[in-house]
């Protein structure tokens, strides 16, 4: 797998009208050339009826938005991780606060990833759960308090001492995870604030997907990167 370079935007589709169909390679479209023009590693996950279409019109990295830590088998309505790697995707979004699972399936997850080459980023609440998920060796951890998200108010300015206690804690027990922080994250100063507080980039959805402008907020964020 190509090393992930840093820093670095992971950009959640969700479900929403606007980020779905064909507005899903729209959407990937623009931060594909927003990435080459900045240099700032984009990372797109639709959803996944999405994933072949956007993977084939595109050449920045695509992750999925959750995937089952399952083998490939009789398990209907599942996600495995081969399907969704056959297909060029390069990683995937674990425990989602809109998809949350028990620490065993995390587990089992990330491991599943990493059986089929694919980058894992685990998405936690607070600093004791991204804690007990580093120590899953994750590619990377995305604390994102939950009462923030979409709320437009960043964790990197509202609660920043939740994302340098994420920090220091996380250290002392993996040295090696990509910490990213989530959850409001709407503008370059945000961004430029959760790179001060020690992480090497963000995760946001509506920020970008609900924006009239999504080149402008993708270049905004990128300026912040800098």
């Amino acid at each position: 797998m190509k090393t992930i370079e840093r820093p670095l935007v992971i950009l959640n589709f969700k479900c929403y009208r606007e980020s779905i169909g064909s507005n899903a390679v729209k959407l990937a479209k623009i931060a594909e050339k927003v990435a080459e023009d900045t240099g700032l590693t984009i990372i797109v996950a639709p959803i996944s009826v999405d994933l072949k279409s956007v993977v084939s019109e595109v050449s920045i990295p695509v992750f999925a938005q959750h995937i089952d830590p399952v083998n490939m088998g009789s398990f209907t309505g599942h996600i495995p991780p081969e399907a969704v790697k056959e297909i060029g995707v390069t990683g995937t979004l674990i425990n989602h606060s809109e998809r949350r699972l028990l620490l065993a399936d995390i587990d089992a997850s990330v491991s599943r990833a990493k059986e089929v080459g694919l980058y894992s980023c685990v998405c936690t609440n607070n600093s004791s759960v991204s804690v007990a998920a580093s120590g899953l060796e994750p590619t990377m951890v995305a604390v994102e308090p939950p009462e923030l998200i979409g709320s437009g108010k960043s964790v990197s300015k509202t609660k920043p001492e939740v994302v340098t206690s994420t920090v220091e804690s996380i250290r002392k027990v993996n040295d090696k995870v990509i910490i990213l922080c989530g959850a409001g994250i709407t503008t370059g100063d945000d961004v430029r604030a959760a790179l001060k507080l020690g992480t090497a980039g963000v995760l946001l959805a509506s920020a970008l997907t609900k924006a009239a402008d999504p080149a402008k907020v993708l270049r905004d964020l990128a300026n912040g990167a800098k």
